[in-house]
């Protein structure tokens, strides 16, 4: 099953886009497989705090792009091919580096200083 052990949930976004996001992430980072289980929507309102209706939001939103399959009154699952995965990493990579780009030049950060701080944080 899927965990949600190390999710936290942040003021800056809606709580059913964290949820798709840090399942997106899972299947980047290999934690989140095809076939796996995802929580019920009821047990994952009750571990994260929210109302059932967000966390249907974001498997409504999961089901709609082709990642899970939910069959009536049971369990929904990952659906995940090697496109679905390579496009799930290109669609967060490029939001997540557009994001910090976006937040290094509202600083007055130069690319220069940006890649120096890359490079110092990646090593």
């Amino acid at each position: 099953m899927i965990s949600f052990d190390n999710f936290i949930m942040e003021d800056s976004s809606p709580i059913y886009l964290q949820i798709l996001l840090h399942i997106k992430r899972g299947v980047i980072a290999g934690s989140v497989k095809d076939g796996d289980e995802l929580p019920s929507r009821r047990m994952l309102s009750a571990l994260l705090g929210v109302n059932p209706n967000t966390v249907q939001k974001s498997y409504k939103m999961l089901e709609d792009e082709g990642l899970i399959v939910s069959h009536s009154g049971a369990k929904s699952n990952m659906a995940l091919t090697q496109e679905k995965i390579k496009k799930i990493r290109q669609e967060v990579l490029h939001a997540d580096a557009e994001n910090a780009v976006r937040t290094l030049k509202q600083m007055g950060v130069t690319k220069e200083e940006a890649f120096a701080l890359i490079s110092e944080y990646w090593d």
